[in-house]
């Protein structure tokens, strides 16, 4: 295969050469990267697109530069597969990498920009953060680009932001229960002031209004992404069911893998099998998931490949050049596994 180069002068892009390769963008990144998890075949062919369009890389200017990567936590299993992601691109690029964690509060925030202006990093990478619009004239000021990976709200149109598609995760999540014959469902979401949070909320009432099937009240309980508050709101959505001599819920959605670990938790404690008496799903597809017994069935989100994404368009626009693309969502994938089944009869 043999591509030609754009009569036209001007930058090529990896969307130019997805199109060109018939791959999706996260692919190519992948390629360029060097990533070990692509078939020989679809290599030859991304690279000799590569190569016939003359894409350039340039690592030159990357050699030495410091990247701050901006967590809320540093110790959840979700901020590994993110730290991995990110480190494996800025490693090839020779640059290094500065982990800072805000836990959600703005005077971490601050303190995080008075030391990022003192040890004067080339970039930022903020996950699930969100600045004030103050802060970012600052990282303006200071001439330090930045990214968002997850933002927690409706950003500036030219910020660039790598997510994936949460609406239509949690919309495949809860078809999957509805197709299993499940009518009573439950969501466990995660911070309501998150978007993906939001987004997924809003794909599980969507697709439950489209079955036409009620969603009570409390049903949807507002939580954090970890297993404490997952074990918390199964606890308190079962003992309510109880309390009120209701049935209670046959499925259960949670807005993320840790929100389902502790769910399971919850529903052993009450003496709740999996899957016969609940079905459970999950969201991210961290490692875990796959040694949970049963193993759980969960809407798999690339964060590696999320996080990736983040480093390359940093560092694009360090090297001067505008942002491939200014929003990128990656897609996610229900992964079906034993913690789901077809609704016990009654």
């Amino acid at each position: 295969m043999t591509a030609e180069k754009p009569d036209a002068p001007g930058r090529v892009t990896l969307s130019m050469i997805a199109s060109e390769a018939g791959v999706s963008v996260s692919t190519v990144s992948k390629v360029l990267n060097g990533r070990s998890d692509i078939s020989a075949e679809t290599k030859d062919r991304v690279e000799a697109v590569v190569e016939g369009l003359g894409y350039e890389r340039r690592p030159a200017r990357r050699r030495g530069a410091v990247v701050d990567l901006v967590l809320n936590e540093l110790d959840s299993l979700w901020s590994v597969e993110i730290i991995r992601g990110v480190d494996e691109v800025l490693h090839k690029a020779g640059a290094s990498m500065v982990l800072s964690a805000v836990h959600g509060r703005s005077s971490d925030t601050r303190e995080w920009i008075d030391q990022l202006a003192a040890r004067r990093s080339n970039g930022a990478i903020l996950v699930v953060s969100d600045l004030t619009p103050q802060q970012r004239k600052r990282l303006a000021a200071l001439e330090v680009p930045f990214v968002l990976l997850d933002p927690v709200g409706s950003v500036d149109a030219l910020v660039p932001t790598v997510g994936a598609t949460n609406w239509a995760g949690a919309v495949s999540a809860t078809r999957h229960l509805i197709d299993l014959g499940h009518t009573r469902i439950a969501h466990l979401a995660g911070p309501r002031h998150v978007l993906c949070s939001r987004a997924r909320a809003d794909g599980f009432r969507a697709t439950m209004e489209s079955a036409e099937l009620p969603v009570p009240a409390g049903w949807v309980p507002y939580g954090e992404f970890n297993d404490t508050s997952g074990r918390a709101e199964m606890a308190r959505l079962l003992d309510a069911a109880d309390a009120a001599g209701e049935p209670a819920p046959t499925a259960v959605f949670a807005a993320s893998d840790l929100q389902a670990l502790g769910a399971f938790e919850a529903l052993r404690e009450r003496g709740r099998a999996i899957p016969h008496d609940v079905s459970l799903v999950g969201f991210d597809d961290l490692p875990v998931a796959r040694w949970t017994h049963p193993p759980l069935t969960t809407v798999r989100q690339p964060l590696q490949d999320m996080a990736s994404m983040a480093a390359n368009t940093l560092l694009r626009i360090m090297d001067g050049e505008p942002a491939d693309q200014l929003r990128l969502e990656l897609p996610t994938q229900l992964v079906v596994r034993g913690s789901t089944a077809r609704r016990a009869v009654p």
